[in-house]
């Protein structure tokens, strides 16, 4: 079977997947999440990898662990995280209140246009924006993955990936926040957790003898309660010391003539914000708020050289402003997961909840593999993990052609749930997450461990120390620990096996590259 017969398994296993109502389940469950992550984009407080932490162990339930149920579940995810990419530039520009931290640069302008009496307008800049971004991401994903995957596997072998999970994890570490140390002791924590009962040896390794740990720590506990529950720790404590919070509720006057929207203006900075984007997005851990900022700083420059008479500077309520910015941090998600197909590595918070989904449900391991033809099975057959991911790459665009159609008018009615208060919010979503743990783990000892973790990453707030690489580390820890033990056993014990290969050397020379280049960032 060729490529083009995975194309067309994978489209068919969205297009004919169960009808509910006449529609493919698949394509009713990508509209469900689409319209939650908008909603809970345009919700200060909440976030769109909230959003797929609550309802990652609800869909399990729902749907079960069959092979079946993966396309369902992932097509809600990806519509939250499409959704609440958009949908966080609704409180931006209405209320100068971003939904989600990478939404911060649209304040800028399109807080001044709403001011002026162009809300319509600047929600409409930022709509087209970030679809064209979005859509321009998605495109670049389908054409990459597959031929990074092919790279990979064609000249990595076990020493060679090995070396390649270590450079990812200290790119991560180096890259995310702003210390080099703490990004590393994150990491290092992420290991030791994910080293917890696991390894060959017949009596589990750092249990402290407790049985509840011989089983090692349900990574859902663990993932949610670092990142989700943390961060509502740490906003009820500020809530706390500062008073009680409410959203800005601001009056804005509404458009007295919407105008035009002049795309051909937009276009260059739209264009130039999609490339930025989607290269940030390729490299894991680097995330949307970077690329936020470098294409607004980029735009910026262009402006200021073609600016023209009459017209608002950046930060005034310049239109550009709000497309350059949507537009790039729409544009990491779909680049995003070029990593996570191709390598099996998440790189950003809502990539994060993907692989947990595909790692739950099983049936789909994402990595090298995935794009081979054949797939490990017979001569001639389907590669049902390639399929798999052709299907995944149909849900994005399915999302993408909701978002172009019902994303503008239903971002613009979601625009109320910007005022309501995060102290009324942030007791919810705990709530709702411990009730999402113990549904999918049936046992109160991952609850005692979700809110363990939920303090761990409380404490890394507190001192301005990323979760993510910890997340990430935990995700990553089992499978670096198997590919180096496969690995130490393929090249004949040699314990010198990272340092043997010229490709494995080179991916260890980087790793440590980066780290020192990072370490001279002055650290805050």
């Amino acid at each position: 079977m060729g490529v083009w017969d995975h194309v067309i398994a994978g489209v068919l296993a969205v297009f004919q997947s169960d009808p509910v109502l006449g529609v493919p389940i698949t394509i009713l469950m990508v509209l469900g999440g689409f319209l939650l992550g908008i909603t809970v984009g345009a919700t200060p407080g909440l976030a769109g990898p909230m959003a797929m932490a609550i309802s990652l162990p609800i869909l399990i339930s729902v749907f079960g662990y069959s092979n079946d149920a993966l396309l369902p579940v992932l097509g809600f995810l990806i519509g939250i995280m499409k959704g609440a990419t958009i949908g966080g530039a609704v409180p931006a520009i209405l209320f100068n209140t971003p939904g989600t931290p990478d939404a911060y640069m649209t304040t800028l302008d399109g807080y001044p246009m709403a001011q002026k009496g162009e809300a319509k307008r600047a929600l409409r800049v930022a709509h087209f924006s970030s679809a064209s971004g979005d859509t321009f991401s998605d495109i670049v994903l389908v054409l990459c993955a597959p031929f990074l995957a092919i790279l990979v596997e064609s000249y990595l072998d076990l020493p060679e990936k090995t070396a390649l999970l270590i450079l990812s994890l200290a790119f991560i570490a180096s890259v995310i926040g702003n210390s080099v140390g703490k990004g590393l002791i994150s990491m290092g924590l992420g290991l030791l957790a994910a080293m917890v009962a696991t390894g060959e040896d017949f009596y589990p390794r750092l249990t402290l003898g407790q049985p509840a740990l011989a089983e090692g720590i349900p990574i859902a506990a663990a993932i949610l309660g670092v990142l989700i529950l943390g961060e509502v720790f740490k906003a009820l404590e500020d809530i706390h010391h500062n008073g009680v919070f409410s959203s800005a509720a601001q009056t804005v006057r509404q458009d007295a003539k919407v105008g035009t929207l002049g795309l051909r203006k937009l276009l260059p900075y739209i264009g130039r914000s999609a490339v930025i984007g989607t290269c940030i997005g390729a490299l894991p851990g680097v995330g949307s708020t970077l690329a936020a900022t470098l294409g607004y700083t980029s735009a910026k420059r262009r402006h200021t050289k073609e600016k023209e008479p009459g017209a608002p500077d950046f930060g005034e309520g310049a239109p550009e402003g709000i497309a350059a910015t949507e537009a790039a941090n729409s544009s990491v998600s779909g680049a995003n997961l070029i990593p996570v197909l191709s390598l099996g590595i998440p790189g950003n918070a809502a990539a994060v909840f993907l692989i947990l989904a595909m790692d739950s449900i099983g049936g789909f391991n994402p990595g090298p593999s995935v794009f081979q033809l054949g797939g490990g099975i017979s001569a001639g057959a389907l590669n049902p993990e390639m399929v798999m991911a052709f299907g995944i790459f149909t849900t994005m665009f399915v999302a993408n052609g909701l978002n172009w159609t019902i994303g503008g008018m239903f971002m613009r009615s979601v625009g109320v749930m910007a005022r309501i208060p995060k102290e009324r919010l942030l007791p919810i979503v705990l709530l709702l997450t411990l009730t999402a743990i113990y549904v999918q783990e049936t046992s109160m000892v991952a609850v005692w461990i979700t809110l363990f973790f939920g303090f761990v990453g409380y404490a890394m707030r507190r001192i301005d120390m990323s979760p993510l690489p910890f997340v990430i580390a935990f995700i990553l820890g089992g499978n670096l620990e198997a590919t180096a033990r496969q690995a130490f056993a393929a090249t004949g014990a040699d314990p010198f096996f990272l340092f043997n290969s010229p490709i494995a050397l080179a991916f260890i020379a980087l790793a440590v590259a980066v780290v020192i280049f990072s370490l001279r960032k002055p650290a805050s």
